[in-house]
């Protein structure tokens, strides 16, 4: 009675966790510009190898040139693309009137938080200089994406707050356009939300010489990455998340909201230092963790369903294996997930929790030990496995070793649950 009590309660909590709105209004953000990230990362891609392979010289910086300008449309402008997305997002999730007004101030305020005055190197010096009044792909790109998340956040907050005062609002009637209407009903809370930031970017200038950005990146963003994407934080996230799988919530209520945002910076730092020919600076990424923990959905399933077709005797296991193979290639498993079934299966909570964490620390190690690339290109969560670790890793035919290995494993480590999960089922059906 105990344990059901408490198993009761954690998932009242992780339901109410994947609905809370700011980590919802993140996960419905990162999934609207999720393609231009998977642009981003082809375009990397083919700059790097395709374009290698067949030019060389003046023709190979003048085609390489294609995939610089996609990365300036992408990763170099993160923070503009996530901010304004963000504050559409919530304020709709909120039920504002005016969701793009909140995307317009979300965007405008992070330009108001940019410091004015940046240090830069000219072409052909060795020494920086100061300047004035510009943007540089440093403070807007991959490096600043999380304050463009922050900002996003608080910027729309505020705002909707302010514009839901009725004394701030400019009513002009009927007889003029809507979207007139609208724009001076805003006016008010537009000025008091930009002033409010620009003062606080003022202080933060003069009496600190700094700027939020500055701040929000080295004392919130840099930590937390590198607590929850650490191979420790994410083990302890990622098996969190499968393991709300075995109690019937989607483990996007942990992975989405939580952990791949973060997983996301570090992808979009992976590729901007691959771009620009740098080292690769993070192991675990968006596209590791799905390449070496989630080959055929999640739970590593496509290593169940070879294990029941090898040493199942239960035809209706066999039956769901045989129709969830192949949406299994693609990493679609919810027919296993609720046909096997994994949801309150207990049969499944050793291997499907499990599987996942040795695909990544054998990824990990393979990659700490210089045997396989770094993740540097962000493909489509539907790419099948193998395939996936050859392109995530900018062509490297090593990770498709290492995917093979963790799928061998992880189909061993299944087989023996998979004869258990036999037993249970005969003795439930021979007790009806």
């Amino acid at each position: 009675m105990g344990n059901s009590k408490i198993i009761e309660k954690f998932t009242m909590f992780a339901s109410k966790l994947g609905n809370e709105i700011h980590l919802r209004s993140l996960r419905d953000a990162f999934a609207t510009i999720m393609p231009l990230y998977i642009l981003a990362g082809l375009a990397v891609l083919i700059n790097n190898t395709v374009f290698q392979w067949l030019l060389s010289g003046d023709a190979l910086t003048s085609a390489q040139y294609w995939g610089t300008l996609i990365v300036n449309g992408t990763l170099n402008i993160s923070s503009l693309l996530v901010a304004p997305v963000i504050g559409y997002v919530l304020s709709q999730n909120k039920g504002y009137e005016n969701p793009l007004a909140a995307a317009v101030i979300s965007l405008a305020t992070l330009i108001v938080m940019l410091p004015n005055r940046v240090s830069i190197t000219p072409l052909d010096a060795t020494e920086s200089v100061l300047a004035e009044g510009m943007l540089t792909f440093s403070n807007i790109g991959t490096g600043a994406m999380f304050a463009g998340v922050i900002i996003g956040l608080l910027a729309t907050e505020i705002f909707v707050w302010v514009s839901s005062i009725k004394r701030l609002k400019i009513n002009l009637g009927d007889s003029i356009p809507p979207a007139v209407g609208k724009s001076f009903n805003v006016l008010i809370p537009f000025i008091l939300v930009m002033s409010m930031f620009a003062l606080a970017g003022a202080v933060l200038h003069n009496a600190f010489h700094t700027d939020l950005v500055q701040i929000i990146t080295t004392l919130i963003q840099e930590p937390l990455r590198t607590a929850t994407t650490g191979l420790g934080g994410c083990l302890l996230l990622y098996s969190l998340g499968n393991f709300l799988w075995l109690l019937g919530i989607h483990q996007s209520v942990i992975y989405s909201s939580i952990l791949e945002p973060l997983l996301i910076v570090n992808m979009t730092l992976n590729m901007a230092a691959y771009a620009a020919g740098e080292a690769i600076p993070n192991i675990i990424n968006v596209a590791f963790v799905p390449a070496m923990g989630m080959m055929g959905g999640s739970g590593s399933t496509i290593c169940l369903l070879v294990a029941t077709l090898l040493v199942s005797k239960n035809q209706a296991s066999k039956g769901v294996a045989k129709m969830a193979f192949v949406p299994g290639i693609f990493n679609i498993n919810e027919p296993v997930i609720f046909g096997y079934p994994i949801v309150y299966n207990i049969c499944m909570l050793v291997p499907f929790v499990l599987t996942p964490v040795l695909g990544i620390v054998i990824g990990y190690a393979a990659t700490m030990m210089h045997f396989m690339e770094r993740c540097v290109v962000y493909i489509p969560w539907t790419t099948p496995p193998l395939l996936s670790g050859y392109l995530a890793t900018g062509g490297d035919w090593r990770a498709v070793l290492v995917q093979a290995v963790v799928l061998v494993l992880g189909t061993i480590l299944y087989i023996p649950f998979v004869k258990m999960n036999d037993i249970v089922v005969e003795k439930t059906m021979a007790s009806e």
